[in-house]
Parts: C-alpha cells; sequence; structure tokens
C-alpha cells in the first residue's frame, strides 16, 4: 500500500496542536523575533536597491511597483518597506533593533516620518517601551507644523485638484469658491429634473445626475484612447515591413520636423493611422490612402474589461494608456484581440526601446524579457478568464 506523502504545513500544524500554552506562547514570541529580524534586513536591501535603481533594469518606474511585482506582496506593505528602507541608513538605531529582532516594523513605520539621525537612538529607546499606537500619539505632537508657505500664499486656484480613489471607487475635489458655486448650481438642477419613486435619496441623485452629466459629453458612451492628431511620416514602406531593419538607420522624414531613425518611425507607427502614399520616381507623393491598424471601439472596450490596466508586469496604471500590438502592425495583417494589450505611455515606450522583447497572447499569456535579461509574464484579469472560460465551455 502506498504512503500518504507528508506536507510541511500539516507537520507544522500537528506539532503546534501538541503544544502546552506556554509553548505557544514561547514560539510566537521567537517567531515574532525572526519576522522582525527578517523585515529589517528586507527594508536595509530595499533602501540599496531604491539608491541602485535596479527597478530600471526590469522596466519598472520606481521601486515600490518592482516589489510588487518581483516578490509578489501587496502595494501597501511594499510601500511600508520601501518607505522605511530609503530612510534606513539615517537611522541606524531603530533599524538596527528592528534587525534584532526588538522592535516590530509597524513601530519604525510610525516612527520613521519623524525621527532624524539626531533624534534616532532616543526614539529607539522609546519604540522598546510605547506601544504603536502611544508612538504614533508621540510621532504626530513631535512632528512639525508645516511651513507657511505649503498652506497659504497660494491662490484658490492653485489649490484645486481631483483625485480618484481605485479601491474604494471614490473621488475628491477641491474647486475655486465660483467653480465649487457653478457645479453644485449644475449637478442639483440636474438631480431635480430626474423622476424619483420619493425613496431615492438625494445624495443618490446627485450622483446620477453627474453621471447623466458626464455621458452627456461622449455621444454613445463611447470612448478612446487613441490620438486625435495626425502625424505625417515619410518613409520607405520597407521600414515597416522588414523586422531586421538597422535600428539606428535615418530611414523617415518627420513633415516639419526633420529626419527620424527607423525605432522612431516603427513607434509612431504603434499609434497611429498609418497613410499609404505612392511617390513618383522621384519621391513626390501622388497618391495617398489609409490603411486601417486602429482597434475598433468593441475591440477596445473588450481590451480594457480584459486587462484592467497597464498588462507590463507589475504596473498597475489605468490613467493615460492605449491599446498596443503585441506583434508589430504591417499593412494588410490582423487587428485581432489576442495581439491587442494595454499599456501605460511609459512602458508602451519602453518595450519600443532597444533590448526588450514582447510576446505571446494578450488573451492567455504575455512574456516580456529585458535588458537584465530576467523573464516575466503576466496574465489577463482573473475575472475576464473565468468568464471566458464558462462561455468557452458552455456554461
Amino acid at each position: 500500500m502506498a504512503e500518504t506523502p507528508t506536507h510541511a504545513g500539516a507537520d507544522v500544524i500537528s506539532a503546534a496542536g501538541a503544544l502546552s500554552n506556554e509553548e505557544v506562547a514561547d514560539q510566537l514570541d521567537l517567531a515574532f523575533r525572526d519576522k522582525a529580524a527578517a523585515e529589517g534586513k528586507i527594508v536595509v536591501l530595499l533602501g540599496e536597491a531604491s539608491r541602485r535603481q535596479l527597478f530600471r533594469d526590469e522596466g519598472a518606474t520606481a521601486t515600490e511597483p518592482w516589489a510588487v511585482e518581483r516578490f509578489g506582496i501587496s502595494i501597501p506593505t511594499a510601500r511600508t518597506l520601501t518607505r522605511v528602507g530609503e530612510v534606513a541608513w539615517d537611522l541606524p538605531h531603530l533599524v538596527g533593533s528592528l534587525c534584532e529582532g526588538e522592535v516590530s516594523l509597524d513601530k519604525v513605520k510610525v516612527l520613521a516620518e519623524v525621527a532624524t539621525p539626531e533624534s534616532d537612538e532616543g526614539w529607539r529607546d522609546q519604540a522598546q517601551e510605547h506601544s504603536v499606537r502611544e508612538l504614533g500619539e508621540v510621532a504626530r505632537a513631535s512632528a512639525p507644523p508645516a511651513p507657511p508657505s505649503q498652506s497659504s500664499g497660494r491662490s484658490e486656484h492653485d489649490r484645486r485638484y481631483l483625485r480618484f480613489n481605485e479601491a474604494f471607487r471614490t473621488m475628491s475635489v477641491q474647486l475655486p469658491p465660483e467653480s465649487f458655486a457653478q457645479t453644485r448650481a449644475c449637478l442639483e438642477a440636474r438631480a431635480r429634473q430626474i423622476p424619483s419613486d420619493g425613496e431615492t435619496p438625494w445624495d443618490q441623485r446627485l450622483c446620477d445626475a453627474f453621471l447623466e452629466l458626464i455621458r452627456s459629453a461622449h455621444p454613445g458612451g463611447k470612448a478612446t484612447t487613441t490620438s486625435p492628431y495626425f502625424v505625417v511620416v515619410h518613409v520607405p514602406l520597407s521600414v515597416l515591413l522588414d523586422e531586421d531593419a538597422e535600428e539606428s538607420e535615418l530611414a523617415g522624414e518627420l513633415e516639419r520636423d526633420g529626419l527620424i531613425s527607423t525605432e522612431v518611425v516603427r513607434q509612431i507607427a504603434c499609434d497611429a493611422t498609418i497613410a499609404i502614399g505612392v511617390d513618383d520616381d522621384v519621391g513626390h507623393t501622388m497618391y495617398e490612402g489609409r490603411a486601417r491598424r486602429t482597434p475598433s471601439d468593441a475591440q477596445r472596450r473588450e481590451v480594457m474589461r480584459r486587462d484592467r490596466h497597464c498588462r507590463f508586469p507589475g504596473c498597475t496604471n489605468i490613467t493615460f494608456t492605449n491599446t498596443h500590438h503585441v506583434v508589430p502592425w504591417k499593412p494588410g495583417g490582423p487587428t485581432d484581440l489576442e495581439n491587442l494589450a494595454l499599456m501605460c505611455l511609459h512602458h508602451h515606450h519602453l518595450v519600443h526601446s532597444e533590448g526588450w522583447t514582447m510576446s505571446g497572447s494578450a488573451n492567455e499569456e504575455l512574456t516580456f524579457l529585458g535588458p537584465s535579461g530576467r523573464v516575466m509574464t503576466t496574465r489577463p484579469s482573473p475575472l475576464w478568464t473565468a468568464v471566458t472560460a464558462g462561455q468557452r465551455s458552455g456554461h
């Protein structure tokens, strides 16, 4: 009879069940000290990684998203580790106490905002004596007040902002007095015109009025990320067709600007409507026609639903994204969903840079290979995958 394979998790759980109460508490003390010491080493190394900007070797824009993708941690965890790591060298006593397992990362996180090289040792002593909550109260009381220049001296117009919170799907906005009054009057007037059953709360009717205003600005509810500008580049057709063309060769001319390289030609072609021109024997354009390579509105919406955000590993950027061809488009070639991926402007430019390659099916798995040689992969949204898998199976 075959033996049942054992698993480390099952062994640990079984061993914990055999411990006495005192032994459970003692082992928890030891485990949390080990955890703090490990986190101390992590923040020191992340601080060093930030100083060396290691994230750039793998296409990230900062240490935080790089850590999220590479180590499989959450954004809040990466933010905490990165911020503490960036000040670790200035706080050797606090961080040293963390590495010894004497204080927790939560305590160091609270004090990292107010500690200085001069007050580092004193804060270390307090961290060993007080709770996280108590340290927070002391730290807030010790924080220097914001200088007047940060809260005054700016006009109402300069203090305007609108911010989105993706996690809670909320917006916060601050407007100049006249703009606030105008916005409130507009929304309230629209809300009063919306039919109500008498039970819909006023704030929900204001929300409906806001959405009605947004939708009225885009007839049909259509959205597009394509550029509204028409850029003319004169270039041999072979540059678009030949993937092995020399990258540094000056291969085209940007109207009213100058000569450009093959790389720039292909980057422009990726985002633009291609106009095919037929030139005479001396290079004068005699005919110009369009070759459609942009995705349809339906394809754009499906790419957004499938990807949710930029498909580059670790990037969660939703703003300023557009559809990118995985395999560069050629005249007469297909613009299919599996060959389209949502990319933010930064990573869209990056995949056109020398040393970066992207391959695979956007509907299944995309593979990114950068100058460092590390292979990274990314998959569609699990929600989209679950729905499409159900449709393929007939459910």
